[in-house]
């Protein structure tokens, strides 16, 4: 009896695990076709040429953007993937802006070569102008009138608050376990609140900034320089402007660095002055796009459900977008080429979209939203029911080591199981927190299955959004690694019997479905 009493203790425990291991299968062939694939015949070297190098700069709707489009949409193709095509999917009334040439020397009181970039959808000079550099210190818009008439043909520089400061921690690390254990950690904050004190300072910075815009240009100012960026590496931003409007005026960011050195000639008394010639171009091109393309599913009862793979392709125009984000493209696109040169035949489509307008405010994926699966008045599309996974990376070239769940308790198992067997690659980690600032965003707000990993932070910091930004700033290693485990993720999710579980839908949308 008491053996008889042993033997059921041990198949009562063991019970639930052989459930869950039942409820959540895991295809080991597979893993292991998709790692023989990525590793021994990866084509990760010359999509990282092909998507920095050659694709260049991808401003949002800016001629060089087209150009990378057209290249992205070739290499799909080339990989075998079907119904490729340049989606239209949002409006855009900034235009296309693209910058042609930069000069910026300091001539007195001695020759410097000086970095900078200018601010994109500003006017440009048109030709190389000279001027006299001033220090407008200014706190409020009635502070201006104290310069007024004494600055046409001058330079008008901005001073900063930005100062370096040294660093005694590495710049790139790997994330330790002690990190991964704490991220795994569940952590659940309110909605936050907007406090009325910083929203009122936020509007006095916007009251100043468009009061000086325009008596800058009233005044007739050659130019406008301000700081942004360190180690002598300007970082980029853009202007607030709309197609058909006077550009605004000439505006262009530089390290504090050389914009410091400037400040402190001026404070000093040492006249400045400088050479400038900017080059801009504005296009009429109003439209937001995506580049799409996939490998459709083949079950007659699954195959118009989707899983997903996205990034954002659109870039800013100072580097070539390297690690934010043509890393996240190269790694999805592999990933496709993966599945396709395996010849897997997916139960549900899987499909790859580089979304355009990322940093301009999620445009791309919120107009593919609005496409698919919730349109503009609120009312659910079809895609909505038919949506089943999406997979995002947006965080630099870092190696992944887990994935944030977004708070969905009921994808936990799931995704323990798929990514078990890839804990001795160091990518395990099952997180419910939440992270935001991307493109996963415009799913999870309708409560569908959409998450960013966990990754390696190496740099990202000091390079996004800056003219260092370029191939260099890429781990091959670890973008291999993170084009097997997408490719296994897709190839899992467009396998599964059901969809996957997702939250409830938000209230405010709940009963408008349009079918």
């Amino acid at each position: 009896m008491k053996r008889f009493f042993n033997v059921f203790f041990i198949a009562f425990l063991l019970v639930p695990c052989l459930l869950n291991a039942q409820e959540e299968k895991v295809d080991l062939e597979m893993i292991y076709r998709i790692k023989q694939e990525g590793f021994k015949n990866s084509d990760i070297e010359e999509l990282s040429y092909y998507m920095t190098d050659l694709a260049g700069p991808r401003l949002t709707a800016s001629k060089m953007k087209k150009r990378a489009d057209a290249l992205a949409r070739d290499k799909m193709k080339e990989y075998g993937l079907q119904n490729v095509r340049i989606e239209e999917t949002r409006s855009f009334e900034r235009g296309g802006w693209d910058n042609t040439r930069t000069y910026v020397a300091m001539t007195e009181p001695y020759y410097a070569q000086l970095t900078a970039v200018p601010k994109a959808w500003t006017a440009g000079t048109g030709r190389q102008v000279e001027g006299e550099a001033v220090l407008l210190e200014i706190n409020r818009p009635e502070d201006l009138e104290a310069y007024s008439g004494k600055l046409k043909g001058k330079v008008v520089v901005i001073p900063s608050d930005d100062t370096y400061e040294v660093s005694y921690e590495p710049m790139a690390r790997r994330l330790t376990e002690e990190d991964l254990e704490a991220r795994a950690q569940a952590s659940y904050r309110a909605r936050g609140n907007y406090r009325m004190r910083d929203f009122e300072a936020y509007r006095q910075r916007m009251e100043l900034q468009l009061a000086l815009a325009s008596f800058l240009k009233k005044e007739g100012v050659l130019a406008l320089l301000n700081a942004s960026g360190e180690f002598n590496v300007p970082r980029s931003s853009g202007a607030n402007y709309a197609w058909g409007e006077e550009p605004p005026l000439t505006e262009l960011l530089m390290p504090i660095e050389h914009h410091g050195r400037i400040v402190r000639f001026l404070r000093h008394e040492v006249p400045v002055k400088l050479e400038i010639d900017v080059r801009n171009e504005f296009t009429e091109n109003l439209q937001v796009t995506n580049v799409i393309g996939e490998i459709p599913g083949t079950d007659r009862n699954l195959r118009d459900q989707v899983v997903l793979l996205g990034a954002h392709w659109d870039s800013w125009h100072g580097g070539t977008g390297a690690a934010d984000n043509a890393s996240g493209c190269i790694v999805m696109m592999e990933a496709m080429r993966i599945l396709q040169n395996l010849g897997v035949q997916p139960r549900r489509t899987i499909r790859i979209a580089l979304w355009g307008g990322e940093e301009m405010g999620l445009h791309g994926s919120r107009g593919y939203v609005e496409k698919y699966i919730r349109d503009t008045t609120g009312n659910l599309l079809p895609g909505y029911e038919q949506f089943t996974l999406y997979l995002n990376m947006d965080n630099g070239t870092g190696k992944f080591r887990g994935i944030y769940l977004q708070e969905n308790d009921m994808l936990r198992p799931v995704f323990e199981a798929w990514l078990e067997p890839f804990a001795d690659m160091g990518c395990s980690t099952v997180t419910l927190r939440n992270t935001s600032g991307t493109d996963h965003l415009s799913f999870d707000a309708l409560g569908l299955p959409a998450f960013q990993f966990i990754q390696d932070p190496i740099e990202y910091g000091r390079g996004y959004h800056t003219l260092m930004d370029t191939y260099e700033r890429l781990q091959m290693d670890d973008l291999r690694h993170n084009a097997v485990i997408v490719a296994a993720l897709a190839y899992h999710a467009a396998m599964r019997e059901e969809q996957l579980p997702r939250k409830p839908l938000p209230e405010e949308t709940e009963g408008r479905r349009g079918f």
